[in-house]
């Protein structure tokens, strides 16, 4: 042995004092990081997401935080070609749908900052992951077709002998209350659970409007009843629902504009007969879902990208832009002009 004796380090040493200084700096980072997270869940909680939903863009989020750090990008000042570059890192390891959905969830985390006023804009608004299978390809419906499982479906006459018959008006009143759903499907494109939680005061007979509250997945809006709804939906308000009430011998559903006529509740089990009648009335009809998709193919027609958003309840424009491939009118015209047959 040489004899010599190592000394430890000193609590006044360099090395210490940078250590502390470091673990300090990361305290005051993880304070921060935990406070941004909260202020986001509460953002997004705003906005009506879930708790699975939150979990997630906060997860996502947390990916393209740690790469930041680790690029030496700051979050408030990212760019566009940060976001991507980010991108191009995960495309070899995730699969499209999966990196399609980060970057969802990535848009989201921006648009937070935007509004807080961390960041001057999003920087992943215009990215887009292509080949993801966004929206199913419906055969969709003409409009005299759409019309006509409104002007067609039908409602038993006053005029019928079994008029007097217990049966006979149950039946009557809930085929009053089917045709006004089919109209607002028809007419407004409303999905099966707008139509599940329409309130009576969201009918605004006077304005020739109605107004759609907005959820978790879509925003609200006013629409503008057809001329011809608004006749079925007086009598359907005025007095159909009423005598409905009365048959059943409850409350009326807490205000719900469409309630059934059996012992049950589920709405499901009316849309289930409605969609029975328009199939036997129309074999090409398929889905709520497909009647919906034909009736914004038919606005995107006739409105601009915009209009049509806003009238569909569609919380960004690419939702809209996906019912752009049911349009195949274009299409067959194209194929006809440079692929003809004979």
């Amino acid at each position: 042995m040489s004899g010599r004796i190592k000394l430890g380090k000193s609590r006044d040493s360099r090395t210490r004092g940078k250590a502390k200084i470091q673990d300090t700096q990361a305290e005051l980072h993880l304070q921060q990081a935990l406070k941004q997270a909260g202020d986001f869940t509460r953002y997004l909680l705003a906005k009506g997401y879930s708790s699975s939903t939150i979990k997630r863009f906060i997860k996502d989020s947390g990916y393209f935080l740690a790469w930041a750090e680790k690029e030496n990008v700051p979050v408030e000042n990212a760019s566009y070609s940060d976001v991507l570059h980010f991108i191009q890192g995960k495309r070899d390891r995730v699969k499209q749908r999966t990196l399609g959905a980060q970057v969802n969830s990535l848009k989201h985390y921006f648009d937070f900052l935007a509004a807080t006023a961390e960041m001057a804009e999003n920087p992943a608004s215009q990215i887009q992951i292509r080949g993801i299978k966004r929206r199913t390809l419906y055969d969709i419906l003409k409009k005299s077709e759409l019309e006509g499982l409104y002007q067609n479906f039908e409602v038993p006459k006053d005029t019928d002998p079994n008029k007097n018959q217990n049966w006979f008006k149950k039946a009557s009143l809930g085929a009053k209350r089917n045709k006004v759903v089919v109209g607002l499907m028809v007419y407004q494109g409303l999905t099966v659970y707008e139509l599940a939680t329409l309130k009576q005061e969201d009918i605004r007979l006077r304005e020739g409007k109605i107004f759609v509250a907005g959820s978790r997945r879509s925003e609200q809006r006013m629409l503008n009843l057809e001329a011809h709804q608004i006749l079925d939906l007086m009598e359907y308000t005025m007095q159909v629902r009423e005598e409905i009430v009365k048959l059943k011998k409850d409350n009326g559903h807490s205000g719900s504009l469409l309630i059934s006529t059996g012992a049950g509740r589920h709405f499901n089990n009316t849309m289930q007969d409605i969609m029975r009648k328009l199939r036997r009335q129309n074999s090409k009809v398929t889905s709520a879902k497909q009647i919906r998709a034909s009736v914004i193919t038919h606005w995107l027609k006739l409105y601009n990208l915009r209009q049509v958003q806003y009238m569909a309840g569609h919380r960004y424009v690419s939702s809209t832009e996906a019912y752009l491939v049911n349009d195949l009118d274009d299409l067959q015209e194209d194929v006809n002009k440079f692929h003809p047959i004979g």
